[in-house]
C-alpha cells in the first residue's frame, strides 16, 4: 500500500511545526501539517476559510509566497478606468483565515508518493491532504517580443497588474487608427476578459474622445467563434456588429514587431496554417497561460499538464488524498472566481468526507460565471455549466445586456469578494435579495 492510499485513513491531528505567520521565515527545514493548501489566492483563502469554519481544531496550513492578495477581475476596471489599482489590492496576512498558518514560500516539487512538497527556501512540507490551487502561469515568452514591448507604443494587456493602468494611458491618448484586442489557443482566465476591455476601448473612442470616426477596433481570436456558448456567442456577435468591430477568428497571436508595430498572427485555414502580419496603433494582448511549472512537471499532471482530477467530486483521479479547485486544476470550465465559489464547498466537503471516512457525496456542475462588460453602461452576465446550459442566478433573460449587471459587476462582486467569499460564508439567498431589487427596478 503506497504512502498515499495510506494516508485515506490518518485521524486529524494537529501539527508537529507550525510556523509563525508573525514571522514567515521562522521555520524548521521539515514540517508537517494535515492539510496543506498550495495557493493564497481565491480559491486557496476561500477553501481554508470553509474548512476552518466547519472544524477549527483542523490543522490548516497555506502556502503563499506573495505579500499581497489581489481582487484581479477587477483589473479589467483598471483599464477601462473605472477604478484605480489600490482598490483591488489588500495585505496577504489580512485574508489569511484566523486559524491557519501562512507559510510565505514558493513550491519547487511535488512529491505524492511520499506526501511531501519541496520548497524555494530548502524546506520540505508534508502533509496528509494535499490542496492545489498556485492559479495560472502567465507565458508571456511564448509570444516573440511580447515581453519587450509592454508597456511602450502602445501594447498592453489587463493580465498584468503592472501594466493595467497602462491600458487605460493608451486608450485615453489613444488618436485614431487600429486597435487590436486577442484572445489565445491556450486557455485563459476568465475567457471574456479579452472581449471586455475592446467594449469598454471602444465605448470609449465613440462617446468619449470622440476618435471613433477615425478608428477600427479588431478582435482576433484564435477561437472559432465569439464564445464558448452558443446562446452567448450569438448575443456577442450581434454586440460585436451593432459597434462594426471587425471579428477574426482563428487568428492566434505569434509575434509582436514592435518596430513595425505589426502584430504576426498564425492563421488556421482550410488549406493549412498561414502567417498574418497586422499593423496596430495600440494593441491589448491576452497572453498564453498555462498550469505552473512545477505542476507539469509534477506526477499529478494530466497530458496538458493540468492537476488531473475528477470533475464533479474534485479528487485526484489516482492520489485520493489529494485535490484541485481553480486555475491550476482540469476541470473543464472556463477559468473565473465565480466558479472557485462553486467548486470550493464542493471540495470542502468531499475533502471532509474523506477525513472523516465517509463516501464523496458533494457533486460540482461546472457552474462558472463570467460577467461580460459590453460598455460603460452595459454587461451581459454569463452564467453556465458542463454542459453549456445557462444558468442565470437572476429571473432575467442573461443573453440581454443591462446596466442594472455592470453596477453588480462594479459595485457589488468586489465587496462580496472580500467580505464574504474570503471568510467562507455564503452570499447566496439573502444576499442575492437586494441585488435582485436592483435588478428590477
Amino acid at each position: 500500500m503506497s504512502p498515499t492510499q495510506t494516508n485515506l485513513t490518518a485521524s486529524t491531528q494537529t501539527a508537529s511545526i507550525q510556523t509563525d505567520s508573525r514571522n514567515p521565515q521562522a521555520t524548521s527545514s521539515i514540517q508537517h501539517h494535515q492539510i496543506l493548501i498550495v495557493g493564497g489566492g481565491a480559491a486557496g483563502i476561500t477553501t481554508a476559510a470553509q474548512l476552518l469554519s466547519q472544524n477549527q481544531s483542523l490543522d490548516v496550513a497555506i502556502v503563499e509566497p506573495s505579500d499581497r492578495h489581489h481582487y484581479q477581475p477587477g483589473w479589467t476596471l483598471v483599464g477601462g478606468g473605472v477604478a484605480p489599482i489600490e482598490q483591488f489590492t489588500r495585505d496577504q496576512r489580512s485574508v489569511i483565515p484566523t486559524g491557519a498558518t501562512w507559510i510565505q514560500d514558493s513550491v519547487t516539487q511535488l512529491d505524492p508518493d511520499q506526501n511531501q512538497v519541496q520548497m524555494a527556501s530548502g524546506r520540505t512540507i508534508r502533509y496528509d491532504y494535499l490542496v492545489l490551487c498556485p492559479g495560472i502561469q502567465i507565458d508571456w515568452h511564448l509570444v516573440k517580443g511580447l515581453k519587450e514591448a509592454l508597456g511602450q507604443g502602445g501594447v498592453t494587456s489587463n493580465y498584468s497588474r503592472e501594466y493595467a493602468p497602462y491600458t487605460w494611458e493608451t486608450i485615453q491618448n489613444f488618436q485614431g487608427g487600429t486597435a487590436i484586442f486577442t484572445h489565445p489557443s491556450t486557455p485563459i482566465k476568465c475567457g471574456g476578459a479579452p472581449q471586455k476591455v475592446m467594449y469598454m476601448a471602444d465605448d470609449y473612442f465613440k462617446s468619449k474622445s470622440n476618435v471613433g470616426v477615425n478608428t477600427q477596433v479588431m478582435f482576433c481570436t484564435a477561437g472559432a467563434k465569439m464564445f464558448l456558448v452558443p446562446a452567448y456567442s450569438t448575443a456577442l456577435e450581434k454586440i460585436a456588429a451593432r459597434r462594426n468591430i471587425l471579428t477574426r477568428f482563428k487568428y492566434d497571436l505569434k509575434e509582436i514587431d514592435a518596430d513595425r508595430q505589426a502584430a504576426i498572427f498564425s492563421v488556421t485555414t482550410d488549406q493549412g496554417m498561414d502567417e498574418v502580419s497586422l499593423h496596430y496603433d495600440m494593441i491589448h494582448v491576452t497572453p498564453p497561460m498555462s498550469a505552473p511549472d512545477f505542476i507539469k512537471q509534477s506526477p499529478l499532471a494530466n497530458a496538458g499538464g493540468w492537476i488531473d482530477v475528477h470533475k464533479h467530486t474534485l479528487q485526484h483521479v489516482r492520489y485520493a488524498n489529494v485535490f484541485s479547485l481553480g486555475d491550476a486544476s482540469s476541470l473543464p470550465t472556463s477559468k473565473t472566481a465565480a466558479a472557485i465559489r462553486k467548486e470550493a464547498p464542493v471540495l470542502v466537503q468531499n475533502l471532509l468526507a474523506v477525513l472523516d471516512g465517509r463516501s464523496l457525496d458533494a457533486s460540482y456542475n461546472g457552474y462558472t460565471c463570467c460577467p461580460l462588460i459590453t460598455g460603460y453602461h452595459s454587461l451581459l452576465m454569463a452564467e453556465f455549466d458542463y454542459d453549456l446550459n445557462l444558468v442565470p442566478s437572476f429571473p432575467l433573460d442573461s443573453t440581454k445586456e443591462r446596466y442594472s449587471m455592470y453596477l453588480a459587476k462594479v459595485h457589488v462582486l468586489p465587496w462580496l469578494y472580500w467580505n464574504r467569499m474570503l471568510k467562507g460564508k455564503s452570499f447566496e439567498a439573502d444576499l442575492l435579495k437586494p441585488i435582485n431589487q436592483v435588478v428590477h427596478r
